[in-house]
């Protein structure tokens, strides 16, 4: 039996932790019941927006919906719409959301002065994840003047973060073309110039296999691939095989350029991953520069915490694992230079 009380409570003191939030960005997660009391149930704010992600048998929640959405409507300032995801639903459109309170959702938000296209229903997640929120804002630091390549790109916001932290050029690749619109959107949103950013739909193994024919390159490579999927043209499967993945893309990085790998693995240890990429490591020609944490309010704060994930991330600090990676080429090639 659900304890109504006690889980609004729990909700209440990991809300009360977040309060400096707003200051940086309009989309941050408020409660990870994973970790803060209550698995199975996330509440993420997205603007004037809460998506309820309920990750439970359907049903299971009915006795505190309604109590838990008057009391974010009570204890939250702004909150025009709430929409409920019930991800084990087996109805697609119940998966992607229905809204129970407020008749329109928000189509974009701010993250460090950087506005993304949103759209809350497009799939099972909310479009735009907030675990990367601190990759962002180091592509805004860091990509002025580069070359950057977005592999399995989604809806765009990691080239997005780059482009406005003044990148030269950015290519966004992804098999759905309805998530590339997404980052098109984006990128119009930030008044980015259209001759500096470039969409492509398509797999991703024959897209790599064809930028590494025409020996393209880039100065900085994301790889952040769905923990699991199967083409016609190859698999990607995170719990073990990222180091056919980035060996896959690895030959499209510039002399001295960046390679980050993003793996969100849950039942995959830090440890393992660390090990594979301690692997590749020892080439003189690739290293590890740094991992890049995942913010508090995804992992929830010391005074909320009560859980702890499937598998230890340790050396990162939660499951959506991210490094990166320094690249040098025998060849010292640069991204400036022309495809043979």
């Amino acid at each position: 039996m659900i304890q109504i009380h006690r889980i609004l409570e729990s909700i209440d003191k990991a809300i009360a932790g977040r309060a400096n939030l707003t200051d940086s960005s309009e989309v941050y997660r408020l409660f990870n019941g994973f970790y803060e009391g209550f698995p199975g149930l996330v509440l993420d704010r997205y603007q004037s927006a809460v998506v309820i992600s309920d990750h439970l048998q359907p049903d299971t929640l009915n006795a505190l919906l309604r109590p838990l959405k008057d009391w974010l409507l009570t204890h939250l300032e702004g909150i025009d719409a709430i929409l409920l995801k019930q991800r084990q639903h087996p109805d697609d459109q119940i998966r992607r959301g229905v809204i129970i309170h407020g008749e329109t959702l928000p189509d974009r938000i701010m993250e460090f002065g950087v506005t993304y296209a949103l759209n809350l229903k497009l799939n099972q997640d909310a479009s735009f994840y907030i675990d990367t929120r601190n990759l962002r804002q180091w592509l805004q630091e860091n990509m002025s003047g580069l070359n950057i390549l977005n592999t399995f790109a989604y809806t765009g916001s990691l080239g997005t973060a780059a482009g406005t932290g003044g990148a030269n050029q950015v290519v966004q690749t992804d098999l759905n073309q309805s998530f590339l619109q997404l980052a098109q959107r984006s990128w119009q949103f930030n008044r980015l110039s259209s001759e500096k950013h470039t969409i492509l739909v398509g797999d991703f193994f024959r897209v790599a296999g064809r930028m590494r024919h025409e020996d393209q390159l880039y100065d900085c490579v994301i790889l952040d691939p769905p923990f699991f999927s199967i083409t016609d043209q190859g698999r990607v499967d995170l719990q073990g095989e990222t180091t056919r993945l980035i060996n896959k893309i690895r030959p499209l990085v510039a002399h001295q350029g960046f390679l980050i790998v993003i793996n969100n693995a849950l039942f995959l240890p830090g440890a393992y991953f660390m090990g594979e990429l301690d692997a590749l490591c020892q080439s003189d020609y690739l290293s590890f520069m740094k991992k890049i944490d995942v913010p508090e309010d995804i992992t929830g704060y010391p005074e909320t915490i009560t859980g702890t994930p499937p598998c230890d991330p340790a050396p990162f600090n939660h499951p959506t694992k991210i490094a990166i990676l320094k690249v040098l080429r025998k060849d010292q090639r640069t991204s400036a230079l022309q495809p043979k």
